[in-house]
């Protein structure tokens, strides 16, 4: 299915590896240029390269730290000088910390809510008068189906910032979907990929994680990152063009929520 992504431009944060990888490959690969962005530069040279070979995109790689202010200024610049232009944007950057509610700090809670929340603001609010000015957008949040029913003790953190991240889009969709500008979130269960923490789970304990499948993943297998991918692919284009304010799980059947 040819998308119609060719010539747009797409911004992906957290890009380097995973699911961020994997987006930016899918975009790439329906004609999109490409500003991708990591905290490392060593290996986001490398995944840019690897794009470039398999796709011949144009990649635009910025090692940065997207919790800074001043940077997420600096991305948006600096994809308009190479490319013009900003049609996509898809915040893919996240983390976790885990701990009690009644350990955790102040510190912490700023961290994850500075990775998981106000990094996507600040790229989005950023990029917003440039999608106006093209006349149309996307932007897509990959939060988790932890954003959308309880984690489990521990998870305070991550369950409030992805929960806050649905939120967002949802109410930024209504005010810029008159725009042309659509938003959605994308919330994956569990994704197996190489130097991942649910692949080094299976390398330390393939047993328990047989029965953690059998008990939770109806699919019988953990999802792979092309799933995300092709579905955010999917997001940004007009083959979506009614789907704005929504939060589409890709997880196999994993989670629970009736909404």
């Amino acid at each position: 299915m040819d998308l119609g992504l060719t010539d747009t431009v797409a911004i992906v944060t957290g890009a380097s590896r995973g699911i961020g990888k994997g987006i930016a490959q899918a975009l790439a690969r329906e004609g999109c240029s490409l500003a991708i962005c990591a905290r490392g530069a060593e290996d986001l040279t490398a995944t840019a390269d690897e794009i470039r070979d398999e796709t011949g995109a144009d990649v635009l790689a910025i090692a940065m730290d997207v919790t800074d202010p001043e940077e997420t200024s600096r991305l948006v610049e600096k994809t308009v000088d190479r490319f013009g232009a900003v049609h996509h944007y898809v915040g893919n950057v996240g983390g976790n910390r885990r701990g009690t509610f009644a350990e955790l700090s102040d510190e912490d809670w700023r961290d994850l809510i500075d990775l998981n929340l106000m990094s996507h603001v600040r790229v989005a609010r950023a990029s917003v008068p440039h999608m106006r000015e093209a006349g149309n957008g996307s932007i897509t949040f990959i939060s988790s189906i932890f954003g959308r029913e309880l984690g489990g003790a521990g998870l305070s953190l991550y369950n409030t910032t992805k929960s806050a991240l649905i939120s967002l889009g949802k109410v930024m969709a209504q005010e810029l979907t008159p725009d042309g500008i659509r938003v959605n979130t994308v919330a994956p269960g569990s994704i197996r990929f190489e130097g991942g923490s649910w692949d080094r789970r299976v390398k330390e304990q393939p047993e328990k994680m047989k029965e953690f499948i059998a008990e939770n993943l109806p699919i019988g297998r953990f999802g792979r990152v092309e799933e995300v991918a092709d579905t955010v692919a999917f997001l940004a284009s007009e083959r979506a063009s009614l789907i704005t304010g929504a939060c589409i799980n890709v997880d196999g059947g994993q989670s629970h929520s009736l909404i």
